[in-house]
Formats: structure tokens, C-alpha cells, sequence
């Protein structure tokens, strides 16, 4: 299986006198919702539909809560999700208020299975 991927030209914004170039960027194959992947994920094991989708319900509820307290949350070979952030800059600590935080984002670190599933990937044009 491949991913598929198109092409779009696009000019370097900052400079506008700099010719364009092409990029590819991912086309996407459609979406999976948290009840297919119950369903999926109880075929290839011995928990039913209901009880595999009460346990991701409740897992994306401890990851929230988790990340909210501040923690890395790792799933072992899977990778870990964590909370970052980015601020202005302050000319000495003291002038640092919370209020020049302007970006807060939760970054997923892919482990060990998603990295070799990475290396892996074949592409193929849309």
C-alpha cells in the first residue's frame, strides 16, 4: 500500500522575484472515526465493539488529563504525546509574564513502530 501525494507550485514567500517551485504534499485517503476503530480493533482481538470502545474513550480522557497536569504521555513503541509551547522573549526573567505565551500545541514524538513504519512508506502520485 502506498501513500498517494500531488503536486502544487508554489512561490517563496519571502521572496516574491524567486521562481516557484513544485511540492508534493499528501492526498488523503478518507478518515477513520473512534467507532470503526473499535470495530477494527475488536476483530483482531478477543474484546468486543463496546468494551474496546469504552477503553479509547477513557484512554483519550487519561491523555487529556495527563497532558493538562503537564506529564509525557508515552505509549511505549507507538511514540509519546506532549504539551509545548512558544512565547515572546523577555529582556530578563523578571519581565516574563504568562501573557506572552502565544502558541500552546500538543506534539506527538512517533516511536519505534511508527518510525519504522516511516522508513518503510512508498508514495505514489494522485
Amino acid at each position: 500500500m502506498s501513500v498517494k501525494y500531488s503536486l502544487s507550485e508554489k512561490g517563496n514567500p519571502q521572496n516574491a522575484a524567486a521562481p516557484k517551485k513544485w511540492y508534493a504534499g499528501t492526498k488523503n485517503a478518507g478518515n477513520i472515526r473512534l467507532r470503526a476503530l473499535s470495530k477494527e480493533i475488536a476483530r483482531r482481538s478477543a474484546v468486543n465493539t463496546a468494551d474496546t470502545a469504552a477503553v479509547l474513550e477513557a484512554l483519550t480522557q487519561v491523555l487529556t488529563d495527563n497532558l493538562a497536569e503537564g506529564r509525557i504521555v508515552r505509549f511505549g513503541d507507538f511514540g509519546s504525546f506532549q504539551v509545548t509551547i512558544g512565547s515572546e522573549g523577555a529582556e530578563t526573567a523578571d519581565k516574563f509574564n504568562t501573557k506572552m505565551i502565544k502558541s500552546k500545541k500538543v506534539t506527538f514524538r512517533p516511536g519505534i513502530d511508527l518510525k519504522e513504519m516511516l522508513n518503510k512508506m512508498k508514495f505514489e502520485e494522485a
